[in-house]
């Protein structure tokens, strides 16, 4: 379904609650989704997991969980990504889906909404996660936008910046204060970061402010985008804790962030 407002289109898929597109004057602001591989354009929603999960295995409150695994082993990317969700209402420059997630590598029942709306600035999106369950859960919710940029992108940052240390793209738990002003270019790592997070190019600058998701992961493996993901909670933080919530049978979690262009 597409929603627009003034010179803002947005395309949103029922498979995914995907972000196909968004474009502003018919250009494009983002890749073009891909359902064949959702999370290499468009935007796809991380839920109940953002990133990965090492191993596809944990333990919650004493019983182990078994996750579907990509070729490194690892779980990645959460369990919403090819599930149909369904419009539960819409206007022309906005849209809300609803899924009910149920699945046996996860100790309970999630009931799943997320609204797009267009605005003058650009997108806001508000993720909704309720736990219609009988079981406490562990929880970390993500999105997976692929910003178009031209070669001379920068990451701009306020306040404290810190990169966690990695290892086979799977935190470690350690933090490191570090400054985008750097030389690096190529990234798939995962940041603590204060304030807002601008990425300016030739083409384009984007905005991107946020509540209840402190981390991102920057993701420079797809040529002509960043990938800048805000998340509520670090890649495997089911086993490094890192932002990891515990979403309680009736509790209800909201997590926000909206993409300004200017």
């Amino acid at each position: 379904m597409k929603i627009s407002y003034q010179s803002f289109e947005a395309e949103v898929l029922e498979t995914g609650a995907y972000l196909f597109s968004l474009t502003k004057s018919s250009k494009d602001l983002i890749l073009r989704g891909d359902l064949n591989r959702p999370t290499h354009g468009g935007m796809a929603l991380l839920i109940p997991y953002a990133n990965r999960v090492k191993d596809g295995e944990y333990e919650f409150d004493g019983i182990r969980y078994v996750l579907p695994k990509n070729q490194e082993g690892n779980a990645i990317h959460g369990l919403v990504l090819d599930k149909r969700w369904e419009i539960i209402s819409s206007s022309s420059n906005s849209i809300k889906l609803k899924y009910t997630l149920k699945h046996e590598g996860y100790p309970t029942v999630l009931e799943n909404t997320v609204s797009y709306s267009l605005d003058t600035e650009g997108l806001e999106v508000l993720i909704q996660v309720k736990n219609s369950g009988n079981r406490s859960a562990p929880l970390t919710v993500g999105a997976h936008p692929y910003f178009i940029v031209s070669n001379d992108w920068q990451i701009l940052t306020q306040g404290i910046t810190l990169r966690c240390k990695m290892e086979n793209k799977i935190p470690t738990g350690e933090l490191i204060p570090f400054n985008f002003s750097q030389s690096e270019r190529e990234f798939d790592d995962c940041f603590i970061i204060e304030g807002d997070v601008k990425l300016t190019s030739s083409y384009q600058t984007v905005i991107l402010t946020r509540r209840n998701m402190p981390f991102i992961q920057v993701y420079t493996g797809i040529k002509g985008a960043v990938a800048i993901e805000p998340m509520s909670g670090a890649p495997d933080a089911y086993h490094n804790g890192m932002g990891l919530s515990i979403i309680y049978p009736s509790e209800e979690r909201e997590f926000w962030f909206k993409i300004i262009f200017t």
